[in-house]
């Protein structure tokens, strides 16, 4: 298959209900445990139970020094049910 008509996995995951969720990782230094760094985590992941990013911060717990100070989550759908007004006139023009 050349890939034209093809849909993206990303778009698959929009259509199943996923929306795109972005985390702040606060979290402290190894070497200096009293300063704070910051990461940015950002994928497609389902509200209001978040797995994908549960499975990440599990990961970053097991395998990763710098443990976890704060996250904050955003989350946001991006297909959504489309927007309906009527219509008070039609407005013809030459």
């Amino acid at each position: 298959m050349d890939g034209k008509g093809a849909v993206s996995e990303d778009f698959k995951k929009q259509v199943l209900g996923y929306g795109l969720t972005t985390a702040e990782i606060l979290y402290r230094r190894p070497d200096r445990n009293w300063l704070l760094q910051s990461y940015t985590w950002q994928n497609y992941d389902l509200f209001p139970h978040f797995p994908a990013l549960k499975d990440f911060l599990s990961f970053w717990e097991k395998e990763l020094e710098g443990p976890l100070f704060s996250v904050t989550v955003a989350h946001s759908k991006l297909i959504k049910p489309a927007e309906l007004r009527t219509v008070d006139g039609v407005f013809r023009l030459h």
